[in-house]
């Protein structure tokens, strides 16, 4: 018999992986979106949760982005 998980595919460089999956721990355990790991540039996660992910990542850019003084 075949069990078949609904998700999203993500693929990513290393540290982009590693940021989501650090995001993933941080969260309570009822929360925690990662179904696989499947390598190391390679993540299979729940579905809704694409918008946040994309939030994460948009806020930590905007956080560590360099700003030429004036």
């Amino acid at each position: 018999m075949v069990n078949a998980t609904k998700g999203l595919f993500i693929s990513c460089d290393i540290p982009m992986a590693q940021f989501i999956v650090n995001l993933n721990a941080t969260m309570p355990a009822s929360q925690k979106f990662i179904i696989r790991v499947l390598d190391s540039t390679h993540l299979f996660v729940q579905p809704n949760v694409a918008d946040m992910i994309k939030n994460a990542i948009a806020d930590f850019r905007e956080q560590n982005s360099y700003e030429k003084p004036t």
